[in-house]
């Protein structure tokens, strides 16, 4: 009873300490889309769709596949690694110290999923940018861009 006692009065001092150091909590977002140019004309036409994630009991039967690493301004590097949903989206946020925010961060596509739009087009092969967002807003990365490794008859 006594080492319970003593666990609550030391927990209790540990969350006082941290909340009256005042360290500043910080929070990002980086989002972006993934799409399909069926007829790899780089316009977008009634035909492009996004890549939308599909599963079955937790297996991705489409969508894409997208790698973000981060710099924080203490020097750490973070990788994140993120698929897309069902509107074609994907997304990576953190909550950190803000003065282990991040500094500068790359986002590049991995993998599409989908059954014919499987070829990374030529301006897609990733972002390098720097955060320099506040607390609470988001960073929107232009959208990655597949294309089907066999044009559709209608396309030609």
């Amino acid at each position: 009873m006594e080492s319970q006692l003593r666990n609550l009065v030391l927990g209790f001092f540990l969350l006082s300490a941290i909340f009256v150091s005042g360290v500043k909590a910080w929070t990002g977002e980086i989002h972006g889309r993934v799409v399909c140019d069926v007829c790899g004309d780089s316009s977008v036409g009634p035909e492009d769709h996004v890549l939308e994630a599909n599963g079955y009991k937790g297996v991705v039967l489409a969508g894409a596949e997208v790698a973000v690493l981060c710099i924080t301004k203490a020097g750490e590097v973070l990788n994140y690694q993120a698929f897309t949903n069902d509107k074609g989206i994907y997304t990576v946020a953190e909550t950190m110290s803000e003065s282990d925010r991040w500094d500068a961060c790359l986002a590049r596509p991995i993998s599409s999923f989908h059954e014919h739009c499987t070829q990374l087009g030529d301006s897609s092969t990733g972002v390098k940018f720097s955060y320099n967002r506040p607390s609470g807003f988001s960073h929107r990365i232009k959208p990655f861009v597949y294309h089907p490794t066999i044009l559709p008859a209608y396309c030609i």
